[in-house]
């Protein structure tokens, strides 16, 4: 059910700007919030927000409708770098059958091990494994190789060039496997690295290796019912031989944001209050100096000299620093999280006990199950979740991509391709 009133926080992230955006708005009559008739909260009507093309994706979503999208026969899936198994498991949701994860990490495989142990985990580095036993096996082959710095010597940026790096061992895996459609994730700064370079490089090696691809798009986690302010880039790739037929579309958006009541609270997401489990602490004198953190709020709504006493000689020094002595807030979704809650340079404090993230809070706001486990110390604990793809995210990519895989079934079914 679409919601009637809006947050000032809630319609800012809808609209991708900032508070202080809206406050300017407010100031000059472009957009002006209204009292709530139940609590005099100032609020947007729905009315005052639904010509806005970003809200209007969201209250025309077709997402109920994808929802129920179901694979035509078992797709079959390899993936490279599994990390936690965040991507893994939403394409499980999806409907596909994992063949095998390869994953370097040892307490990454075993978190792994531990939850599926019917999936096929290789704990060793890919420059190591073998995939031509899989040769027409595949229906989907993914992975968020790591983005690394490409070697420029060559002139072409082709499959040779890139030798040394991971992403030509993702690309040997590709033409060993030879799967229809292919799909990487990354960064949102691997559109920018090296000054579109790196993504020059890998656009054409994908050619090259016999993939169209789709127009790479940064997906916003929290447009997929996952309560976390994320953004992944992802590539999609189509097999030449396959892709004049067939069409991918991008997920449909959910019909609201998710916020980090709806991780850590009962509701939608979850049927009970996010379990207790381990987490990090605070030593004391931060402790004291972060409870005067408001809801919300960071180091600049400290008072002056807890400012100077907790910032030292970065007080003086440019920039926002906005993730210093970040507090966290029920209403919205919480900042992307990183590998270290308790980190100084991209705090995640709870929005009302003055701590950490515990690693269960973690994990909901990545949409992992409460059932999943994850191996190894705390700190390999938060790495793994941190690092991860959001499950929701995935399971809304994997529901494109199983439409698209039953276009191409379809195919085979009407002129037999193979």
């Amino acid at each position: 059910m679409i919601p009637t009133y809006y947050s000032i926080a809630q319609v800012a992230d809808m609209l991708g700007v900032s508070k202080e955006t809206l406050r300017r708005w407010d100031a000059n009559g472009t957009l002006v919030p209204q009292r709530h008739p139940d609590n005099n909260y100032r609020v947007y009507h729905r009315s005052q927000i639904e010509h806005f093309e970003e809200i209007q994706l969201l209250f025309n979503s077709n997402w109920h409708e994808e929802i129920n999208t179901k694979p035509k026969r078992n797709y079959n899936l390899i993936e490279l770098f599994a990390g936690a198994g965040g991507l893994a498991l939403g394409m499980e949701k999806a409907g596909f059958n994992t063949l095998l994860l390869n994953e370097f990490d040892k307490h990454a495989c075993n978190t792994l091990r531990e939850n599926r142990p019917n999936w096929k985990v290789v704990e060793s580095s890919i420059s190591s494994l073998d995939f031509t036993e899989y040769h027409n096996q595949v229906d989907l082959l993914s992975g968020g190789f790591p983005c690394q710095a490409f070697s420029y010597a060559g002139k072409k940026l082709g499959f040779e060039d890139i030798r040394g790096t991971l992403f030509f061992e993702f690309a040997r895996a590709v033409k060993e496997t030879n799967p229809k459609v292919i799909v990487a994730e990354n960064v949102r700064g691997l559109l920018k690295h090296e000054n579109g370079k790196t993504l020059e490089a890998i656009t054409s090696v994908i050619d090259e290796i016999g993939y169209e691809l789709v127009d790479p798009r940064v997906l916003k986690a929290m447009f997929y019912q996952v309560p976390q302010k994320r953004e992944r880039l992802f590539l999609v790739g189509i097999r030449k031989d396959l892709a004049k037929y067939v069409k991918f579309n991008w997920p449909a958006p959910y019909t609201r944001i998710m916020t980090l009541s709806d991780a850590l609270k009962k509701g939608i997401l979850y049927s009970t209050d996010v379990p207790s489990s381990a987490g990090q602490t605070y030593p004391k004198r931060k402790a004291e100096i972060l409870a005067s953190v408001p809801q919300g709020g960071y180091w600049r709504d400290l008072p002056d000299d807890l400012q100077r006493e907790y910032m030292k000689k970065s007080y003086f020094l440019g920039g926002g620093k906005t993730g210093m002595a970040r507090r966290l807030a029920w209403d919205e979704p919480s900042l992307t999280l990183t590998c270290a809650p308790a980190q100084k340079q991209t705090e995640r404090c709870h929005p009302e006990e003055t701590r950490p993230l515990t690693v269960r809070e973690y994990a909901r706001i990545q949409t992992f199950p409460d059932d999943w486990s994850f191996s190894g110390p705390i700190t390999a604990q938060y790495k793994q979740i941190g690092n991860a793809v959001p499950v929701n995210l995935a399971y809304a990519v994997g529901r494109s991509l199983v439409t698209l895989l039953n276009g191409i079934e379809s195919l085979h079914a009407e002129s037999h391709l193979t």
